[in-house]
């Protein structure tokens, strides 16, 4: 069974944010992973890993005024300056405190109007940038394809995009991060969609929810224990972040882990 890292943002909402560390850890979980750090001193969070035994296995990197409606910055012309400061001054050294080696940079809303080629040549240098400062400290960029029912006018909404924009770019450290539930709500075809990226080389990470409320992966019209089996057949070491909303208590939810729980309890022998 993969590896699987707790959303936060989504997951233990019964608790405070930074008691949500330790719920994960009660469960079972050794990764963490949420939306955003910057709301909380570095070492607070980095002290939080450390105390309760987690990975951070990704967080995403500055997206504008989220609270205005912004969802990333990486494809607007105009706000180059900014967000190069945002990664420089903000996610990279976060990424170094927490020691997380996985930053999601979230493309951005396309402007009512907007020449996509404009937007795209934005996005392509900016990526560029990104992950060459990001290599110096050892991180890897990763950018999601999202389905335009969850956040309409998101830039970035296929795995065939988010790949060739990985290859056009040619940095190691570059990858798309692979969200089963975005991809079956946009294109469907999980299964040969797995079998044709993950050998690649170019996926970066795995996230999961049920589809299409995106409640627990054992929920929905997805059979999660196919494609985690596949994870393990195509050898897929990496973390799968569970990023869903629980229908009803974070705990009383995790029916769908049993497996993963009993393979663990084996391989402690």
């Amino acid at each position: 069974m993969p590896q699987f890292a707790a959303n936060l943002s989504m997951m233990y909402g019964e608790v405070d944010f930074l008691d949500r560390f330790a719920a994960a850890a009660a469960d079972g979980f050794s990764a963490v992973e949420y939306l955003f750090p910057y709301g909380h001193d570095a070492r607070v969070l980095a002290q939080r890993l450390a105390d309760h035994g987690l990975a951070q296995a990704l967080f995403n990197g500055p997206p504008g005024n989220w609270a205005q409606g912004e969802r990333g910055m990486a494809c607007l012309p105009g706000r180059e300056d900014e967000f190069r400061r945002s990664i420089v001054e903000q996610a990279l050294p976060y990424a170094q405190a927490l020691g997380c080696r996985r930053l999601h940079v979230m493309a951005g809303l396309m402007p009512a109007g907007a020449d996509r080629a404009r937007l795209r040549a934005t996005y392509v240098a900016n990526l560029a940038w990104a992950a060459q400062q990001a290599a110096s400290a050892g991180v890897t960029v990763c950018i999601e394809p999202i389905n335009t029912r969850d956040i309409p006018g998101f830039f970035l909404n296929r795995q065939d995009e988010a790949h060739a924009i990985v290859q056009e770019v040619g940095a190691d450290n570059l990858k798309v991060q692979f969200d089963l539930y975005h991809c079956q709500i946009v294109e469907g075809d999980l299964a040969m969609k797995i079998r044709q990226y993950l050998p690649t080389g170019r996926v970066g990470h795995i996230q999961i929810a049920g589809v299409p409320e995106r409640h627990e992966p054992d929920l929905g019209e997805l059979h999660y224990p196919y494609l985690f089996a596949l994870l393990d057949e195509l050898g897929w070491d990496g973390y799968v972040g569970a990023e869903y909303r629980p229908r009803a208590g974070t705990r009383a939810g995790l029916g769908w882990l049993a497996p993963w729980r009993a393979s663990q309890r084996r391989a402690a022998g």
